[in-house]
């Protein structure tokens, strides 16, 4: 009798603990339903179906996304219709984003189509056609008598090395170095060929023409070393920074920020583009106008774009 006894409260023992069991699950399975809906609720952007992301859902909350569509806008609302003809373009190394206005637009490239020629001189040079010790004397008539540039002022008979002229044809954007270089050195229809290879299709370097994203390809080619050596890259870029010309795109951007570019200017022309770093952020920039009638309000706008777009991409 005893031994029943026993075995009867085990028993009913084993059957509570089942069922017991049993409701813990269910309750569990039906608590983990509602924290998903829960959380399917809460995300503003949903993440895709086929891509499976847990651990950065919370991080979502806290980081804004990067849309070239909003940035585009911002860029509009900053021009503010003050310009009636502009070009802008954005392209991100580090990450798949561009965004651009007219950026296939042509226009006169003034200063501008001074990258061609310098990167064209150090393609030639890396490859050891090009000696740029070589020194070169600059005649009366090869002075380019206007806009910016110190060889102009200088004695005619003057003596510059090839690397001299490149630097001053980018630092002080000098028109006679520039010329000297562009038209006996490399020559332009050898720049031409060139920068056709390169997949820079509507620059023209005759007529002095281009586009927004012609410029960025350039750029980017020079920036990434596919131009020459890496030595000479490297003195290439620093042409490209801390020129005469600081008071567009580097004009409000922090001190820390390294800008490679080069100005454009001319009659009613306002440009600058280039490459803009801060070791870890690198994208390019290119800003284009034409008609403008306030050259130092085209400036400010400028760099007040030039600001805009950096305090958006690093976000």
């Amino acid at each position: 009798m005893y031994h029943r006894h026993r075995t009867g409260q085990a028993r009913t023992f084993s059957m509570k603990k089942i069922l017991g069991i049993g409701l813990i699950i269910l309750l569990a399975v039906l608590l983990t339903r509602a924290a998903g809906m829960g959380r399917k609720n809460a995300i503003i952007s949903p993440i895709p179906d086929d891509i499976a992301q847990p651990a950065h859902i919370l991080g979502a909350f806290f980081t804004k996304k990067k849309s070239p569509d909003d940035l585009r806008i911002k860029i509009q609302e900053k021009v503010n219709n003050r310009w009636k003809n502009y070009s802008v373009y954005v392209k991100d190394y580090n990450a798949p984003f561009t965004t651009g206005i007219n950026e296939t637009v042509i226009f006169t490239a003034a200063s501008v189509n001074k990258v061609p020629i310098i990167a064209a001189l150090y393609y030639r040079a890396g490859k050891g056609e090009i000696d740029l010790d070589e020194r070169v004397t600059v005649q009366a008539v090869d002075i380019q008598d206007f806009g910016t540039g110190s060889i102009r002022y200088d004695p005619p008979g003057s003596v510059y090395s090839l690397k001299t002229l490149a630097k001053l044809a980018i630092e002080q954007s000098d028109n006679t170095a520039a010329y000297v270089l562009g038209n006996y050195t490399v020559g332009l229809d050898k720049v031409q060929t060139l920068i056709n290879e390169w997949g820079l299709t509507q620059t023209d370097m005759v007529n002095n023409k281009t586009s927004n994203r012609d410029i960025s390809l350039l750029f980017e080619k020079i920036y990434k070393g596919e131009i020459t050596n890496p030595a000479s890259t490297q003195e290439l870029l620093a042409f490209f920074k801390d020129t005469d010309f600081e008071d567009r795109l580097p004009a409000l951007l922090p001190k820390t920020v390294s800008v490679y570019h080069k100005i454009g200017s001319e009659i009613a022309i306002m440009h600058d583009a280039g490459i803009i770093t801060d070791g870890t952020l690198a994208y390019y920039i290119g800003v284009f106008t034409n008609d403008i009638t306030d050259e130092e309000e085209a400036k400010k706008i400028i760099a007040e774009i030039s600001k805009l777009v950096y305090e958006y991409l690093m976000r």
